[in-house]
């Protein structure tokens, strides 16, 4: 089972696409676990997570929330601009998935 950790800046944001994905998820037949977090609590939810998504809004942060991540076997992923738009979970399922399949030594 992969957690995903869908961060924003206060967590409203990922709550609703969290929500979303986790019904693509379930119709997919993926076996993820799917939460939603905000910066201030990243640390502390960061040692359960297999996938980070990262906001678009947080993108001035990525290299520093990959970092964080990678520190505890976590691989990060920014999140397109269009993710909060109809096919939004569609496409952040595709890219939980193409984050998983991606080699260690890559970055998102």
């Amino acid at each position: 089972m992969n957690t995903v950790l869908i961060v924003c800046g206060a967590g409203a944001s990922s709550t609703f696409l969290a929500l979303r994905l986790r019904r693509i998820a379930m119709a997919r037949g993926l076996d993820l676990v799917v939460e939603a977090g905000s910066l201030p609590d990243l640390d502390e939810r960061m040692r359960e997570t297999t996938v980070l998504l990262v906001g678009p809004h947080l993108g001035s942060r990525f290299d520093e929330l990959d970092e964080r991540a990678r520190l505890v076997g976590a691989r990060a992923a920014m999140l397109p601009d269009t993710v909060f738009g109809p096919e939004g979970a569609d496409h952040a399922a595709d890219l939980v998935i193409a984050t998983l399949e991606r080699k260690e030594t890559d970055h998102g």
